[in-house]
């Protein structure tokens, strides 16, 4: 009897670890949002420096099959394109974003705001529907499940991965995504530039920031830019 209460006690302390490992480390589906750790700003080709402020802003768009599959969603097939915003402050000082703005400026001079949050969710969401699918009408009715539109998965997917005003503590980098509609667009980068401003040190406004993404498809060999529309 006695060897059968230790053989059940250690049974329980190994089994623990493992629920403890689970508890941490849940199925992947329920993975979060993990891109590639953001480098340094001035490591990537669309790159703005401010040496007097010591602040420097990179635009990384996650365009290309390689980079966009840390998404669980194709972003591309909704018309969005994600921009990841990378920020570093090498100043002694708190880099302050909570007046953040930020616009995607085409070759036509179209001026594109972020997508917000609810944004993503009402395009996704649309998309889970099919009209041209009909539902076939049964004899007998069946109890309607409330099913969310948009996965939970990708709902967290898309809040994990936003670009927050958080603030950037002296010496480090900080980074997120920002979400922009481009339909209609063949390639979006071309021309374009991402225009950013608000952003405070001890009170003060920085410089704006003006990024042409020429930079980024300079250092994409696969890509062929399309004759850009001349200007009025």
């Amino acid at each position: 009897m006695d060897g059968c209460i230790i053989q059940v006690v250690n049974f329980r302390i190994a089994i623990l670890p493992l629920l403890f490992s689970v508890t941490l480390f849940p199925p992947g589906g329920d993975k979060p949002f993990n891109p590639p750790r953001a480098t340094h700003a001035k490591t990537y080709p669309a790159v703005e420096v401010h040496d007097d402020e010591q602040v420097s802003v990179a635009i990384d768009p996650f365009d290309l099959p390689d980079k966009a599959a840390v998404f669980r969603t194709n972003y591309k097939e909704h018309n969005f394109l994600p921009v990841r915003v990378i920020i570093s402050n090498d100043s002694d000082k708190t880099l302050i974003l909570r007046d953040l703005t930020a616009q995607y400026i085409t070759s036509r001079r179209d001026k594109l705001e972020p997508a917000t949050n609810d944004d993503l969710y009402r395009r996704l969401a649309r998309a889970t529907k099919r009209p041209d699918k009909q539902s076939v009408p049964l004899p007998i009715p069946l109890p309607k499940k409330n099913k969310p539109a948009v996965a939970t998965e990708v709902l967290r997917e898309v809040d994990d991965a936003m670009l927050t005003p958080v603030p950037v503590t002296a010496h480090s980098t900080y980074s997120g995504f920002l979400f922009f509609d481009i339909a209609g667009i063949e390639v979006p980068e071309a021309g374009a530039h991402v225009f950013l401003s608000g952003m405070k040190i001890d009170g003060k406004e920085l410089f704006y920031f003006d990024i042409p993404l020429e930079k980024y498809l300079n250092h994409q060999p696969g890509k062929t830019l399309p004759e850009l529309p001349k200007s009025p």
